[in-house]
């Protein structure tokens, strides 16, 4: 019974298959290195999920231990201060190369393959909670009262809300129970993750695989391997420069120096900052005098590119060839570096009106541009062939 059953997983799981597959899976000729984004994105998983597995061998979620286990893996541990840093700035490049991988996919109107566009979503949306999660581990000043702020919007739910933060935290404020959990579901949240990947990649597969960056119906295409390994093999080879110089010369750049301070509920950080792939949503957070209004708004900006699919359906699949579409796509990437520094800044004027005006202009072009100039351009298209 044991041996048909290994039989039958063997059957399924073709080693060779999946080889022969990836070597002569056909790509558009004219593919470039920003289509790396994707296979590089897959890399960063693999590298948090096998350093969180390290140090998970060695932290303690408990509120009184947590800090110190953590400095235990830094000093103690060998080679303990190479998988935290790996871990903790991976966080960052992941979040790096998926945003360009985002940006892309927008850029080449990838949107409009529905399916594709929602699974990559929701990966999104997975790898925010669990940074989130991981952020409160530490159990830093940073960590805490960040934590604190972001679980507290759930009081906005009607009439249950406050009774729900408080189940979140198990207790009337963050104590050891909360911490176990996030420890829990931080844990779990990676694996879930690589199984909607591998979705992602099947959903790309099945829908006709990578485009071609002209928009072209007919097109010559070659296999993957031995001619695009090597453009994949330099993305590898950048992504990991980029990983040494933030791991060994600057790990602590793109972190705050509060979290170094232990974890306190007398002591109030005077300006809480979350990681800096946040801060856009931050602002939008901020930008609302409303809290209820603000949750609503930084739920809108993730809520609004799930309806992309339906309400801008582009006919020609690229914007190299429509200089107004790529015009107000450099605006509106420039207005999300905009909210990220705003975000960066103190809830004061004039910070507070700049961060309505550039949440006004990333509504605007998902909810009325893109709409707009898709039944213009389909509009155009249909009227000349």
């Amino acid at each position: 019974m044991f041996t048909q059953i290994v039989n039958k997983i063997t059957s399924l799981i073709n080693v060779n298959k999946a080889l022969g597959h990836i070597a002569n899976y056909p790509v558009p000729l004219a593919l470039t290195y920003v289509w790396n984004f994707g296979s590089l994105a897959g890399l960063c998983l693999v590298l948090q999920i096998l350093s969180g597995l390290f140090l998970a061998m060695y932290y303690i979620p408990h509120a009184e231990e947590a800090f110190d286990s953590v400095q235990n893996i830094m000093r103690n541990i060998k080679w303990g201060w190479l998988m935290r840093y790996t871990h903790s700035n991976g966080a960052s490049i992941f979040f790096m190369v998926v945003y360009a991988h985002i940006a892309k996919a927008i850029y080449i109107r990838s949107f409009t393959r529905g399916r594709l566009w929602v699974t990559g979503l929701i990966i999104f949306i997975l790898m925010m909670a669990t940074a989130f999660l991981g952020y409160v581990l530490p159990w830093g000043q940073m960590s805490y009262w960040g934590a604190t702020v972001i679980t507290s919007l759930v009081s906005v739910i009607p009439v249950y809300g406050t009774d729900i933060v408080y189940w979140l935290w198990g207790g009337f404020a963050l104590n050891n129970a909360s911490l176990e959990r996030v420890y829990a579901i931080h844990y779990l949240l990676p694996f879930v993750i690589s199984g909607i990947v591998m979705l992602h990649i099947l959903l790309l597969h099945n829908d006709g695989g990578s485009r071609h960056p002209l928009g072209l119906s007919i097109y010559r295409e070659i296999p993957f391997g031995y001619y695009f390994l090597y453009k994949d093999h330099t993305g590898v080879l950048l992504l990991l420069l980029v990983y040494v110089n933030f791991v060994c010369f600057e790990p602590n750049y793109l972190g705050e120096k509060v979290n170094f301070i232990r974890a306190s509920s007398s002591f109030t950080p005077k300006h809480i900052v979350p990681e800096w792939y946040f801060l856009p949503f931050y602002a939008m957070l901020r930008c609302v005098p409303n809290k209820v209004g603000g949750v609503l708004v930084m739920g809108g900006s993730l809520a609004i590119l799930f309806i992309l699919p339906l309400t801008a359906q582009y006919i020609v699949a690229t914007s190299y060839f429509d200089p107004i579409y790529r015009f107000f796509f450099w605006c509106f990437i420039f207005d999300i570096f905009l909210l990220g520094w705003l975000g960066a800044q103190a809830a004061e004027e004039p910070f507070v009106s700049h961060s309505q005006y550039a949440t006004y202009l990333y509504f605007g072009y998902l909810l009325i541009f893109l709409p707009f100039w898709a039944k213009v351009e389909n509009f155009v298209y249909y009227t000349k062939f």
